[in-house]
């Protein structure tokens, strides 16, 4: 098969052809029809930790269909379904696991880190952590299922957003999910800070009410929008600096929400955050419930995503349009199409 195979932080992912994978006896391999692009993949192959593998596959935002089968796949499954998956390798048998969580199971493996991924004609997964997609889904918005679950996982663990005026920073793809997410639980304002203006505008369309010059003094434009400061303020960025910026700005026992993963050391004044009682909330990717919220609000039409998509691209165009990520532009979610 086809596949994009890192190898070294500062080099371009190279188009390769390896092996077909393999299912073992709770897995299927399923044909990828899209898989996007993820920040994560972009600082992973920037040569600071956590890096993924030399030599793998990466990508881990894709839906498929199964096309191979393991021995031992769980009944209810069968070839030619549709599904999206948790990024997962898990043991299959613990707790974590069997609820939904693999992000806590100590025998986790990462696709497209650790093992694997989608950016390639065909992926395996466990169907442990697969979710069917049914035909009301379509294959762009199948991929869109693991940034929005993010999104929805950081939102859930923030607590109650009725009626809160919110501060989102960066609007990139993991901060247009989060603005939609609250904004669907009820938000007052949705006020998103953002440098580049393409992204600003199509945090617009999901979920932001008000846009925010984050060259300017964000507390300052807030207050004077919302009439208070944020009850809440999420961070989507992911860059060393960012938590402390949204500590200068939370007003008295606001809650700071970390969604953005920054991979570098970073440095904060406990301080200042404790002179203001705020409350600190770090959290990380999603768990299986949030994937098959997502399919069943996207399936019944309670949202709207497909236009987060602003390009799709075929290998031959796939190292040159990863790069392009790099820099700011405003793009907002990249797919890749294994078969174009």
């Amino acid at each position: 098969m086809k596949a994009a195979v890192f190898y070294k932080g500062g080099e371009p992912l190279k188009i390769e052809t390896v092996d077909d994978p393999t299912p073992e006896a709770t897995e299927v391999v399923i044909e990828v029809k899209h898989c996007g692009i993820c920040g994560t993949d972009l600082h992973a192959t920037e040569g600071h930790a956590p890096a993924s593998e030399q030599g793998v596959i990466m990508g881990h935002e894709f839906a498929g269909e199964i096309v191979a089968m393991g021995k031992d796949a769980p009944a209810g499954w069968k070839m030619g379904d549709r599904l999206t998956s948790l990024p997962m390798l898990g043991c299959g048998k613990c707790v974590p696991c069997l609820t939904g969580k693999p992000w806590t199971c100590s025998e986790r493996r990462i696709l497209g880190g650790e093992v694997p991924g989608g950016f390639a004609q065909f992926v395996k997964v466990d169907l442990n952590q697969a979710i069917k997609l049914p035909e009301s889904v379509n294959w762009k918005e199948g991929a869109l299922v693991e940034p929005l679950s993010i999104g929805l996982h950081g939102v859930r663990r923030a607590g109650n957003m009725e009626g809160k005026n919110v501060l989102i920073v960066g609007g990139g793809p993991i901060g247009v999910a989060t603005a939609l997410w609250v904004k669907f639980f009820g938000a007052r304002k949705v006020v998103v800070s953002e440098l580049d203006p393409g992204r600003a505008q199509m945090s617009l369309k999901y979920g932001a009410t008000d846009l925010i010059d984050a060259n300017g003094d964000v507390g300052a434009q807030f207050t004077e929008i919302c009439g208070s400061p944020p009850d809440f303020i999420f961070e989507c960025v992911g860059v060393p600096g960012m938590i402390m910026s949204c500590l200068a700005i939370a007003p008295h026992r606001c809650t700071v929400v970390v969604v953005g993963f920054c991979t570098q050391p970073d440095t904060i004044f406990p301080a200042l955050a404790m002179a203001n009682e705020i409350t600190m909330k770090f959290v990380i990717a999603w768990e299986k419930q949030d994937f098959q919220f997502v399919v069943d609000m996207i399936a019944s039409d309670r949202i709207n995503v497909e236009g987060l998509v602003t390009d799709i691209v075929s290998f031959d165009q796939f190292p040159t349009a990863f790069e392009a990520l790099r820099k700011p532009d405003d793009q907002v979610k990249i797919l890749l199409d294994p078969f174009a």
